[in-house]
């Protein structure tokens, strides 16, 4: 039985101010036979025993750490250095995961300013705030900041070479707003841009992996007065032209790849920065480098009147938040790794991927389907993609996505993800694995 720390005259008192005499009387409404219902439960364990039985089950789970890992679509297994939980996990930071009142501590606020100056930099932005929850959110955010940018444009573009769930969260947030979605296929510089179209969305790299040059279509969507956004990977930033580069007047990105683990899905870190004309659309928090009276300086919480907690329902935004921690945790580890590091991490995922793929189109009946591409390839293979991912993953070797899981009918087509963590030994080992498995 499980400890209640009330005592029989706590009980009583508490009766008493609900107006019953017993506690039989305070569960009389409910059926005597759901009241205690008999549970068919094995015998009770000791601590001991139940942490052993715990640990039996959980050596059996398949993780990134355990296998040789080829799965990313989303969340990728990049290496962490120590020293980025190290020093989140200090009590200082561990305890104010979400601040909601973050001008109180300058430790806080200083790990802001500088998450949103390196974070700046890397996406090529004038202005990055303190983040959304996941990369999903933080791209419909920067649609809705297009849209209220725009006077009388109802239509928005979207790749169809996009992340399927971000395309689902977006149609979610505009459910309620009288705006016209479309998908376009291909170069976003050929897509259907009129004068009625408030942001045309491109992704850098798209969710199969393919690379475009996306300039082009920077200077096609300023033509007709939209919105130029871009949905990026960070850790490529550190290597190719960052989207600010590119023309983009908003980018977004899932910062989880920079110090974050998987973590099963969460929590992730939503990225979102902009142009400094966008600035006052722009949802989230952002802080700034100031002086006091005497010249000490200071960081402050600026443009806060945008939030919800002060503007309630006219904010920019009801649904941000600051993602202290997972944010802080990006801020370490873009200072740890520096711009070199950051250029390295880079060029081993470019490097190790193109090796992989080289390996992977040798083997008869597969086949690589990009053209250009960063970390993730799409792989045709002979036989049905999932069954290959399930027949390899009992052997510990995680080939990758296949796309059957958002497209049913392309059974056939394998999502392939190398990072640096993958070693030679690895990709090798999933190579011969393919080859073995589909003879």
């Amino acid at each position: 039985m499980p400890f209640v720390a009330n005592s029989d005259a706590d009980r009583a008192a508490m009766l008493a101010a609900v107006g019953a005499a017993s506690i039989e009387e305070l569960f009389a409404d409910i059926p005597a036979a759901r009241r205690f219902p008999k549970l068919d439960l094995p015998e009770p364990l000791s601590e001991l025993e139940a942490l052993r039985e715990a640990e039996a089950m959980a050596a059996r789970n398949v993780t990134a750490a355990t296998c040789a890992w080829f799965l990313g679509a989303g969340a990728y297994n990049h290496f962490i250095p120590s020293v980025v939980p190290a020093l989140a996990s200090r009590g200082e930071f561990l305890t104010a995961y979400t601040p909601y009142q973050p001008e109180v501590s300058q430790g806080t606020l200083q790990a802001i300013f500088e998450y949103q100056s390196m974070a700046a930099a890397l996406l090529g932005m004038e202005v990055v705030n303190a983040s959304h929850y996941d990369g999903a959110t933080a791209l419909a955010e920067a649609a809705l900041m297009a849209y209220h940018n725009a006077s009388g444009r109802a239509r928005l573009l979207l790749p169809a070479a996009l992340h399927p769930e971000y395309k689902d969260v977006v149609r979610t947030y505009f459910a309620a707003f009288p705006v016209q979605i479309e998908e376009y296929a291909g170069d976003p510089a050929k897509a259907a841009l009129d004068d009625r179209v408030f942001a045309l969305i491109a992704a850098y790299p798209e969710f199969e992996g393919e690379l475009r040059d996306l300039s082009p279509a920077a200077e096609k969507a300023h033509a007709v007065g939209a919105l130029f956004i871009i949905q990026a990977d960070p850790i490529m930033c550190g290597f190719l032209k960052s989207p600010g580069e590119l023309g983009a007047d908003i980018v977004v990105a899932e910062g989880q790849s920079l110090g974050n683990p998987m973590n099963y899905g969460g929590p992730f870190l939503g990225m979102l920065g902009c142009t400094q004309k966008l600035v006052r659309k722009l949802p989230g928090r952002i802080v700034g480098e100031a002086k006091d009276h005497e010249g000490r300086k200071g960081f402050v919480l600026t443009l806060s009147a945008r939030e919800q907690h002060i503007r309630r329902e006219k904010a920019v935004s009801n649904i941000c938040s600051n993602q202290g921690l997972v944010m802080l945790q990006a801020c370490i580890y873009l200072a740890a790794m520096g711009k070199g590091g950051l250029k390295t991490v880079a060029e081993l995922c470019w490097d190790k991927a193109h090796y992989a793929a080289e390996l992977i189109g040798a083997i008869p009946g597969f086949r690589v389907e990009n053209k250009e591409f960063f970390k993730e390839f799409r792989v045709a293979t002979p036989i049905p993609a999932e069954e290959i991912s399930e027949r390899l993953s009992r052997r510990c070797v995680v080939p990758g996505l296949p796309l059957s899981r958002y497209y049913p009918e392309r059974k056939n087509e394998l999502l392939v993800c190398v990072t640096e963590t993958c070693t030679r030994a690895q990709i090798e080992l999933l190579a011969a694995s393919l080859r073995e498995v589909t003879q």
